[in-house]
């Protein structure tokens, strides 16, 4: 009894210790600002309605991806603090802190297995929290909570670890009742995951390797019990990749990649992460993109090194088949990632071919490793030396947990997201063209054009720089190379109907009546519920004097969108108008 509530008491001062120093370590997080795609994943107003998720559901496009769970608690979390961030930023930071204390409890049930060999050394006590406390303060992970889009890592992260540790009881369990329910449990935990974030698909294989490192032999019946899963995450990969391509953009030039370069890619990017895991400096947001040319001996290198260390850890096994932890921590760490190494097109790459958040769960095996390496020296020291571990390992998490903070900072807000990440990396394109929207939205409109020029000149071929260097020189009167702006963008991307309405505002407003209302009919055309086409239509048709064709027009933008004052004021005039008046003003 007193064994049993001592580990009670030692579990709830875990507990509270992940969760105090996660708070504290990330406490200039909570208070950030929105980056980014944020706006994507927030709800955006025509979702928020009850309606809005029905679609979330069941129509994939209506979201950047189809992670019906996880915009379904965006849905939920604006009707509770609607647009202020603080409410979104405070629960990935407790949903980090939730992640950590399962991932400490799943390791809790794999060291404590009833079925582990006998002689089978267990850990050191309280090492499933050190491995707990070094997953929740690695400055590694901070783009995952501080960033609020990546809440679909956080929140996928506890539906897996909750799967993971209900199976792990369904497997050990020696009861059929409990055992099926477990297995219930663990399924829906699963595909709760799944439908936040698809990279949770690899569950399965991890499992299959924990329970292995577990028990040194993996059981017929686990792998058949875990088939139906893998196969669910297969489907759901495959899904999410072909998301990928047909609503988000991952296709085009920059993916026109050999199996000899992705696969220099895979091997240069799985050592980036891991030293990233080993020396915890040099954070950007956005890293450079590197060239891959695999006729370059030394590229080649990269695959060929991660082969070679992970053929070391399977012959230390094997001359030491109770030596399994290394050789476990490398199928995790690269199954996990797998993914996200180039195999298969992520839209990221476009601008780089790594990113932090994308070894969110890759690294739980790294941590295990280290945990399990400190539990085993712990047992070889002599007693008078054991003391000097949890001092060592209070002064790295120590020193983790001040990185991490400084590096929470970069995400106060968007401005100074971008500007830390260019002055690493000044060749990111993409984080000009996000500061030059920045600073355009705020009136600075001298600094957003240099920052889109830069953009530019870095990354000719992106047709989001081009539109908001056009709108940019559409608000200055610049009106010809605002056209010419236009016209780029919709080279790139043609059905781009915001583009093509912004294009016939400045045709409009240079005199070329007939090509503006050409541009807003095929505006029109590609998008009928646009609102804002059907106003600049009206608008062109007042000032040709087509007034009832102009009455039409505004009376199918009032429809489209009741809550639109300008269209109704213009509609009241044209119904006063004997004679034409001066001309409408454009919607922009």
């Amino acid at each position: 009894m007193r064994k049993a509530l001592a580990a009670h008491r030692g579990e709830w001062l875990g507990v509270a210790a992940v969760f105090l120093s996660v708070c504290v370590a990330y406490g200039p997080a909570i208070g950030g600002g929105f980056v980014w795609d944020d706006g994507a994943h927030v709800t955006r107003a025509e979702l928020r309605p009850v309606q809005g998720l029905w679609r979330i559901w069941s129509e994939p496009g209506a979201t950047q991806q189809y992670y019906p769970v996880l915009h379904s608690a965006f849905w939920l979390e604006h009707r509770l603090w609607a647009d202020s961030p603080l409410g979104y930023h405070l629960l990935n930071v407790l949903l980090h802190a939730s992640a950590a204390c399962l991932f400490a409890l799943a390791l809790r049930r794999l060291w404590e297995c009833p079925a582990r060999p006998a002689g089978t050394p267990g850990a050191a006590p309280g090492a499933e929290w050190l491995a707990a406390c070094l997953f929740a303060l690695h400055p590694v992970n901070v783009e995952s909570v501080a960033w609020v889009s990546e809440q679909k890592n956080t929140l996928s992260a506890v539906f897996y670890l909750g799967a993971a540790i209900a199976y792990l009881g369904f497997s050990n369990a020696p009861r059929q009742g409990s055992r099926r329910l477990l297995y219930a449990l663990g399924s829906a935990l699963f595909i709760l995951a799944i439908l936040t974030k698809s990279v949770t698909a690899t569950l399965p294989a991890a499992l299959c390797v924990a329970i292995w490192w577990s028990r040194g032999r993996l059981p017929r019946r686990d792998v058949l019990c875990l088939l139906p899963w893998a196969a669910v995450g297969a489907c759901s990969g495959l899904f999410t990749a072909w998301m990928e391509r047909r609503f988000i953009g991952a296709q085009g030039p920059e993916f026109a990649l050999s199996f000899l370069q992705r696969c220099v890619v895979a091997g240069r990017a799985l050592w980036f992460y891991l030293g990233k895991l080993l020396w915890p400096s040099g954070f950007i947001f956005i890293y450079p993109r590197w060239s891959v040319d695999a006729k370059a001996g030394w590229m080649c290198a990269y695959p060929v090194a991660a082969l070679g260390l992970l053929g070391a850890a399977w012959i230390l096994w094997r001359f030491r088949r109770s030596v399994r932890g290394p050789l476990a921590a490398a199928l995790f760490f690269g199954g996990s990632l797998f993914p996200v190494l180039g195999f298969l097109n992520v839209y990221p790459f476009r601008f780089s071919f790594v990113a932090d958040h994308f070894q969110y769960l890759a690294g739980l095996g790294f941590f295990a490793l280290a945990a399990g390496g400190a539990a085993a020296l712990w047992r070889r020291l002599a007693a008078p030396l054991r003391p000097v571990l949890p001092a060592l390992a209070a002064g790295i998490l120590g020193v983790l947990g001040v990185l991490t903070w400084r590096l929470c900072f970069d995400y106060r807000d968007a401005e100074t997201l971008y500007r830390a990440t260019l002055a690493r990396n000044p060749g990111a394109w993409l984080a000009d063209t996000n500061l030059g929207s920045v600073l355009m939205a705020r009136g600075d409109l001298g600094e957003a054009e240099i920052h889109y020029r830069a953009a530019e000149k870095g990354e000719p071929n992106n047709q989001a720089t081009h539109f908001d260097l056009g709108k940019l020189l559409l608000q200055q009167g610049r009106l010809q190379e605002a056209i010419d702006e236009f016209s780029e963008a919709l080279r790139l991307q043609p059905r781009d109907v915001e583009a093509r309405d912004n294009l016939g505002v400045a045709l409009a407003e240079t005199g070329r009546e007939g090509e503006a209302e050409a541009q807003f009919r095929e505006a029109i055309r590609l998008q009928p519920g646009n609102p804002t086409a059907r106003y600049n239509l009206a608008v062109a048709l007042q000032n040709g004097g087509r007034l009832d064709e102009a009455a039409r027009s505004y009376e199918e933008a009032l429809r489209l969108r009741p809550d639109y004052p300008e269209a109704r004021r213009a509609l009241m005039q044209v119904r006063s108008l004997r004679e034409p008046s001066g001309p409408g003003e454009l919607g922009r």
